[in-house]
């Protein structure tokens, strides 16, 4: 397994509840340069659209090579799920008030560009500083007892 884009960002701002794989569907330009790693997942979110889960705000960074066959950076693209999965998080989604939020897009052993996306609930300001007091704590833990 290929890790191609990570988004830290998401741990830090959302609880994360549960996670599903999912495939992409990408263009043949597009699967190269996910391959050279030319891809942020960042400012990402999916959604349900018409019982498809549509994943808005990847850029993927046009083929060098691609010339006429490139497609828009930022274009929606679509995400490959069992449809009972995709009912679970349609449940989610609107009675719950969760939101979906990719943390990190790879290529797995048969050359597939997979995306973990997670069920995240958003976290407030003070529980984000709460997980930064705790890592600080572990972390001077861990160097007093290494001394």
């Amino acid at each position: 397994m290929k890790l191609v884009a990570n988004n830290k960002k998401a741990r830090h701002d959302y609880f994360i509840e549960e996670t599903y794989e999912a495939g992409i569907s990408l263009t043949g330009t597009e699967i190269k340069s996910v391959r050279q790693g030319k891809v942020s997942i960042k400012e990402s979110y999916a959604k349900i659209v018409d019982e498809e889960v549509i994943l808005f705000g990847m850029n993927i960074s046009p083929y060098e090579q691609g010339n006429r066959f490139n497609v828009d950076p930022l274009r929606p693209r679509k995400l490959l799920l069992h449809k009972r999965e995709i009912r679970k998080l349609i449940g989610y989604t609107t009675l719950k008030g969760l939101t979906l939020v990719p943390l990190r897009m790879y290529i797995n052993d048969k050359g597939k560009a997979k995306v973990e996306l997670a069920v995240a609930r958003g976290k407030k300001e003070y529980d984000k500083r709460h997980d930064i007091a705790k890592r600080d704590a572990d972390r001077r833990m861990q160097q007093a007892t290494r001394r």
